[in-house]
């Protein structure tokens, strides 16, 4: 389903850093969706956001003018996509390549389980879920 692929590839463009704007964040959710870690990494790190503007105030926490990431790059896998023809739900494998501003690098798999409303001018997130299933520091230079 191309809607669903395109919002979550927009999601993730946008989480990028350095990022051109978070401004087109909101509009890629519900107003009263969730956005939540999973397992028992991102379930204490993230915890449960619920609603839009909360959300993406949550996400941009870690965006510029932020200075977490010095740069963060979100390498999304095929995944699979049901549908009832009003709402989709999917699930991917995404990899994560980031550079701290301490100059520390890191390299995380996560699986993204996410929700969607089949709006008719967009596919918009109702829930998102990420789990972390494998993190390890990148070697190179700082």
């Amino acid at each position: 389903m191309t809607d669903v692929t395109d919002t979550l590839t927009r999601y993730l463009a946008l989480c990028d850093v350095p990022a051109r704007t978070t401004g087109d964040l909101a509009d890629l959710f519900t107003e009263h969706a969730v956005w939540e870690g999973g397992g028992s990494a991102y379930a204490e790190k993230f915890g449960r956001t619920e609603g839009r503007e909360a959300i993406v105030a949550m996400l941009s926490a870690y965006l510029p003018p932020s200075p977490h990431f010095r740069t963060n790059v979100h390498l999304l896998f095929p995944g699979t996509v049901d549908t009832d023809g009003r709402t989709a739900r999917g699930s991917w494998p995404m990899q994560q390549l980031s550079r701290y501003e301490s100059g520390d690098t890191e390299v995380m798999v996560a699986r993204l389980d996410v929700t969607f409303r089949l709006d008719p001018d967009r596919a918009r997130i109702s829930a998102f879920r990420t789990e972390r299933l494998f993190s390890a520091p990148l070697m190179g230079q700082r």
